[in-house]
């Protein structure tokens, strides 16, 4: 299925360090606030749902950092503003932890009215939704992320879930938080190895929607590892603009939205393959890209010197662009437990021409080459 999808073009001046993104729901829309500061200003959580008690839900990473400041904030809005820690990692986005946050609701005997902050990055931010979605049925949640992985995707759009051994993000739902509030300060003490994962949905975007913004990541990549704060702010900006529009035709992922997985299938394959945090979410989609666009061009979907530009690209961001050798018999069952998978079938995103994507199957002998040609 092709997407010759019409992005908004982007709005305003590239010299912002702040902007607000809308996404549009209907009755559940909400913005989303990029800028710095935002997580120590009571004002940006002024008009979300009215409660006595909020649970921030954290990470043993973040929470030393940031928990305080935001408890300060919310402190003018909430009378009682509770914390829970989880452990930090995506092997840890599972039932246990998941329950650390139930039982910490029940045992503070909180009610429906209770707002959850989502604090931390797209691990964090997952199993809040996904905690939020579920306890009494449903209660509100506000993402505050702190990666840049989570400033441009996972906290955008209402996709909520953990893992399972058999298959990543396939336990969750779909619940939309009240807002998200994207503070370019809590980057500073983003590990290196982060900012380069959180690139890597970055660096998504420009493929399979904006060939323009792949162009402006080739021109800016030095000033965005070197985290200068208004290539920053663009960068998020576009990369949200893409995400919510996209999300606005198709909340529920029955078609369009699936190109945002561009990279993921054999991404998720090299997660799952080598253990949940081995390799961070970003490192295996950074790969995955390189093996999507290569079998875009097997395909003839695009041509070889597109496959160049963007491996390129991504290697020099510092992205890994040969996966692990998992063979390939192991790559094609973990990807058959893919969301995307029909009857078995597994369901590609693939690009071309360059700014739109497909969604397709492809000949088993052409994934098998790819594998080959991209894991050592």
């Amino acid at each position: 299925m092709a997407f010759m999808a019409s992005i908004p073009a982007p709005s305003a001046s590239l010299s912002q360090v702040s902007a607000t993104v809308s996404i549009d729901l209907g009755d559940r829309s909400y913005d989303i606030r990029i800028g710095q500061g935002l997580l120590t200003d009571s004002a940006q959580f002024a008009g979300l749902p009215k409660s006595s008690t909020a649970l921030i839900v954290t990470n043993t990473t973040v929470g030393p950092l940031y928990t305080a400041k935001l408890k300060q904030a919310l402190s003018a809005h909430h009378k009682k503003v509770l914390d829970v820690e989880l452990p930090d990692g995506e092997a840890y986005k599972d039932w246990p932890a998941l329950n650390q946050v139930f039982t910490t609701l029940l045992e503070s005997a909180c009610d429906r009215k209770t707002v959850l902050y989502a604090l931390g990055g797209g691990v964090v931010g997952d199993m809040t939704g996904f905690a939020a979605a579920c306890y009494m049925r449903g209660v509100p949640f506000v993402q505050v992320p702190t990666t840049l992985l989570a400033q441009v995707d996972s906290s955008v759009g209402g996709k909520t879930a953990i893992n399972h051994p058999a298959g990543k993000n396939m336990i969750g739902a779909f619940y939309q938080p009240q807002r998200v509030l994207c503070d370019l300060d809590t980057l500073d003490t983003l590990p290196q190895r982060e900012l380069l994962a959180g690139l890597a949905e970055v660096i998504k975007y420009g493929p399979i929607a904006d060939a323009d913004f792949l162009s402006w990541l080739e021109a800016n990549l030095d000033a965005l590892l070197a985290r200068d704060r208004t290539a920053l702010t663009h960068a998020i900006k576009r990369s949200c603009e893409i995400k919510a529009w996209v999300v606005g035709q198709d909340e529920k992922e029955s078609g369009l939205r699936a190109i945002l997985n561009y990279g993921h299938t054999f991404g998720h394959a090299i997660e799952a393959g080598m253990g949940y945090g081995e390799w961070l979410h970003g490192e295996a989609v950074g790969c995955g890209m390189v093996m999507a666009t290569d079998l875009s061009a097997r395909m003839g979907l695009i041509d070889t010197s597109t496959f160049e530009r963007i491996y390129r690209l991504i290697e020099r961001t510092g992205l890994p662009v040969v996966g692990p050798n998992l063979g390939a018999d192991r790559y094609i069952e973990l990807m058959q437990v893919d969301k995307k998978a029909e009857a078995g079938e597994i369901r590609f995103v693939l690009i071309g021409p360059l700014g739109t994507a497909t969604t397709q199957a492809a000949p088993d002998a052409l994934v098998r080459d790819v594998i080959a040609a991209h894991t050592r």
